[in-house]
């Protein structure tokens, strides 16, 4: 498992998020995870062919996938 520093500069407004650090096996599934699962995609993050990902290093194994940290501005 990686870590991957996912962001997004499509929605600025309150109540997005803007960036997440994520734990997944690659580039691509780091780009498909959203930083809060159960809000809708275009409201609060961004289209997954917007998203950015950075190659951040490698997971401890106790790290599970799925988010580790993320940004979200509150409005």
């Amino acid at each position: 498992m990686n870590l991957y520093m996912i962001s997004q500069a499509v929605n600025q407004d309150y109540d997005t998020y803007d960036a997440a650090v994520v734990c997944a096996e690659s580039e691509l599934d780091a780009r498909l995870i959203h930083p809060d699962e159960e809000r809708q995609w275009e409201s609060m993050w961004a289209p997954v062919d917007k998203v950015e990902v950075k190659f951040l290093g490698s997971a401890d194994p106790s790290v599970e996938a799925g988010v580790v940290l993320a940004s979200f501005n509150a409005g």
